[in-house]
């Protein structure tokens, strides 16, 4: 009797499940449609001869704008803090650890949009800047980020979702091997 309520009760959570996803209304996003967000951010530097990451907070912005139901172009610009405290205090500390990492791109996404859960993929060619810290100037390098996340939509205006980044400065891949950004996303869309 307990395997056949078990086995009962398993059904009746795949069949809620199920029921779930088949009754979400569908988000309907169409070509043409903006969207304009704002992102707190955490991002994760990798840099050569460093045992640990630089890690630290920041913020993003994007704009993306519906080419077709699948297509997205965007915009984003994000600004992460990454060693608050890494100061040029000591002659002995390597020139090459910044204290800040500034972003900008521009980019297609791909999204699956059939539910009000809607996945993406992305990849964003552009322009870093790594700041302060040990540095002896700014240096600006170019790059590319691959991006992928989920977005849920609140209403045919609000959405919220969760993002993440792999950032590679393609000139300095062997100082700063990796440069990693997770986003809690906040998005307003019109254009119907």
């Amino acid at each position: 009797m307990k395997a056949i309520a078990k086995r009962a009760g398993g059904l009746l959570a795949a069949a809620a499940f199920a029921g779930g996803l088949l009754s979400a209304p569908d988000a309907r996003a169409i070509e043409r449609q903006h969207h304009v967000g704002v992102a707190p951010a955490i991002g994760s530097l990798r840099v050569d001869g460093k045992s640990t990451a630089s890690t630290g907070i920041g913020g993003a912005l994007h704009y993306a704008y519906g080419l077709s139901d699948q297509w997205n172009l965007s915009v984003e610009a994000s600004s992460v803090v990454v060693a608050a405290n890494q100061k040029q205090d000591s002659l002995e500390s390597p020139r090459n650890r910044p204290a800040t990492v500034d972003h900008g791109a521009l980019g297609v996404h791909y999204v699956i949009d059939i539910l009000r859960w809607v996945p993406y993929i992305g990849l964003n060619g552009g322009v870093y800047r790594l700041a302060g810290g040990t540095l002896d100037s700014a240096l600006i390098l170019p790059g590319l980020s691959i991006g992928a996340g989920v977005d849920y939509q609140l209403n045919r205006r609000f959405a919220v979702g969760l993002g993440v980044r792999q950032h590679l400065m393609i000139s300095k891949m062997d100082t700063y091997p990796s440069y990693t950004t997770a986003l809690l996303r906040f998005e307003y869309m019109w254009g119907y």
